[in-house]
């Protein structure tokens, strides 16, 4: 593991920051995107404290980014053994009055930069002879919550990647796989909750999920990470679901 790499979008906060620490303490170099420069160079820090890595400030809306961000991990380290495509945003709207700007907005982020990046990743795992894509998708991408329409289809649309992308290219050592948490107490999620008028907004946040709990990104991350190893080499076109048992109870 020592001399493989790892690009993890939408590290600076939550799951993505915990899945790029847990590579790095399990010895990945750890190429960490994200738009927040104040924390990336606090995780860069931390990164270069364990085996390795560096924060690349991009905005994954621009269509370049994706190129750049693989062409700047081959210029430092030559490989691209796994990609984690956790960047997210998600903008407010009803099937029935949503904009063309919200759902551009949240695509180009969601969904067409993991396929792009996705894309030049294959490229080289297939000059490697193998290599890893986890796709952090959402229950959203499961259930369909009213209100979300454009978060939801996108995080649908990262389960039809990870099913393109192993039918496509398992032949070539390359697997892909879905992680989809359930609502997961993040900095953004913990700002939602204390943010809303509702003072019930915690027990709607955990209604109906059997565990009573939000997760935590460090079970997240640690699923990631055995996705992402040697111990998982049969695994691929799948997707695990991690959300406390909400999706059990419809």
């Amino acid at each position: 593991m020592d001399e493989r790499t790892a690009i993890v979008t939408g590290a600076t906060k939550g799951i993505g920051r915990a899945t790029a620490l847990m590579l790095a303490s399990r010895g990945y170099w750890v190429v960490a995107v994200g738009r927040d420069e104040t924390e990336g160079l606090r995780l860069q820090s931390e990164l270069e404290a364990a085996a390795g890595g560096v924060f690349i400030s991009a905005d994954l809306s621009h269509e370049g980014a994706p190129a750049q961000i693989a062409q700047a991990t081959l210029a430092a380290t030559g490989r691209i053994d796994v990609v984690v495509n956790n960047a997210g945003v998600n903008l407010p709207g009803a099937v029935a009055d949503v904009t063309a700007e919200v759902l551009d907005a949240v695509y180009a982020t969601n969904l067409r930069a993991a396929v792009l990046l996705s894309g030049a990743a294959v490229r080289q795992m297939k000059k490697q002879s193998g290599g890893v894509i986890v796709n952090v998708s959402s229950e959203a991408g499961v259930l369909g919550f009213p209100g979300q329409v454009a978060y939801n289809v996108s995080k649908g649309g990262l389960n039809m990647l990870t099913k393109s992308i192993a039918a496509e290219c398992t032949s070539d050592g390359i697997r892909a796989v879905t992680v989809s948490p359930g609502t997961t107490a993040t900095p953004l999620v913990e700002k939602l909750i204390a943010d809303a008028a509702d003072p019930d907004a915690m027990s709607a946040a955990l209604e109906d999920r059997p565990a009573g709990r939000l997760g935590r990104p460090e079970e997240i991350a640690e699923v990631i990470c055995f996705v992402a190893s040697d111990a998982a080499q049969y695994l691929t076109g799948s997707e695990i679901v991690i959300d406390g048992g909400r999706t059990s109870v419809g």
